[in-house]
């Protein structure tokens, strides 16, 4: 897999519209679909973002009867949540996922019952 560039919150929330989709989609079929969740993007506003996402690495795009581009993620949402907590645990907490964790305990962000879940979760592994 090649390296994807970071995503913008719009982006990610395409991309998050594309991996619900059967793909390839087009940029019609994502118009009428954020329509319906009652966000009205330009033909060109979602154009422009979907040949960004092209140019990151995130998708494929591939020409259908001529006229019509195809989309396809080229990684899974899994995947690039995967990226960006690796990306997080780098910057900030030197790859340690020890040091987020007491980061967040010593912030107060984790419950007891975060905490029963973790090592619940920690000891089946």
């Amino acid at each position: 897999m090649n390296k994807i560039q970071k995503l913008s919150d719009t982006e990610l929330e395409l991309m998050e519209a594309i991996w619900a989709c059967t793909p390839p989609v087009t940029s019609t079929e994502l118009l009428r679909l954020f329509a319906e969740r009652g966000k009205e993007w330009k033909a060109q506003t979602i154009s422009t973002f979907l040949s960004r996402l092209v140019d990151k690495g995130a998708l494929t795009a591939t020409r259908r009867d001529g006229r019509t581009n195809e989309y396809s993620p080229r990684i899974s949402s899994e995947d690039y949540k995967l990226l960006e907590t690796q990306h997080v645990l780098d910057g900030l907490y030197q790859g340690s996922v020890k040091n987020l964790i007491s980061a967040m305990y010593d912030g107060d962000k984790l419950s007891e019952q975060d905490i029963t879940e973790l090592k619940k979760w920690l000891s089946e592994k």
